[in-house]
């Protein structure tokens, strides 16, 4: 484990932006069963973690694409954190919405976005990365060169890293679930068994607890 990746986690696990509970799981959106949830917005309204994460995207952006012209965010949860991130690399911003808005211009992107800008996308999280790679293709469509993805955290699904592979997008994150579970472990947090039980929900999520 790096120390952005502990630093984070330990940030995480301390305003209560990631919640454990193996004995009273919580249930997604999508009908998972799950020991964890996870609220990056909460980073957000904690100065100091807030900052570290913008200073965070910004050296790991600068690190692998030098190149980039653009940032653009996910929304919602990583427009802030985008803006951020582009304010201390001094690039222009723009986020892209789930869909085309129903008024107005119908815009998806919002913001100036120049055909071939080479682009980075920003986003909090990663699980199954559908609609974060929507957010890429509707870059694409718009003329974009994707150069690739930096997130908060991700679950480290395989099919998330299947997902990415075939859109041929390059993801880089700044903490991950084994960091975590790594840190909570050490912090006394959860014990050895339920350490146990929180590595293997993450194997085959869709069918724990069933």
């Amino acid at each position: 484990m790096d120390s952005t990746e502990r630093k984070l986690s330990a940030g995480l696990l301390r305003i209560g932006a990631v919640l454990l509970r193996p004995d009273e799981p919580f249930t997604w959106a999508s009908g998972w069963r799950s020991p964890i949830y996870c609220d990056n917005r909460r980073i957000l309204s904690d100065q100091a973690l807030r900052s570290m994460v913008a200073d965070a995207f910004a050296a790991r952006v600068s690190g692998l694409y030098p190149d980039a012209e653009v940032i653009a965010g996910v929304a919602t949860g990583a427009i802030a954190h985008g803006v951020l991130a582009a304010d201390r690399l001094g690039k222009p911003f723009v986020y892209v919405r789930p869909k085309p808005k129903d008024h107005g211009t119908g815009s998806q992107i919002e913001g100036s976005l120049q055909e071939g800008a080479k682009v980075v996308v920003i986003e909090d999280l990663i699980s199954t990365g559908m609609s974060s790679l929507a957010a890429v293709d509707a870059l694409r469509k718009a003329g974009a060169e994707v150069l690739g993805m930096v997130a908060i955290f991700t679950y480290g699904f395989d099919v998330a890293a299947e997902r990415f592979a075939s859109a041929g997008v390059p993801l880089a994150t700044l903490s991950n679930y084994g960091s975590l579970i790594d840190e909570a472990t050490a912090e006394g947090l959860v014990g050895p068994g339920e350490t146990e039980l929180l590595r293997g929900w993450r194997e085959d999520p869709a069918n724990w607890g069933k």
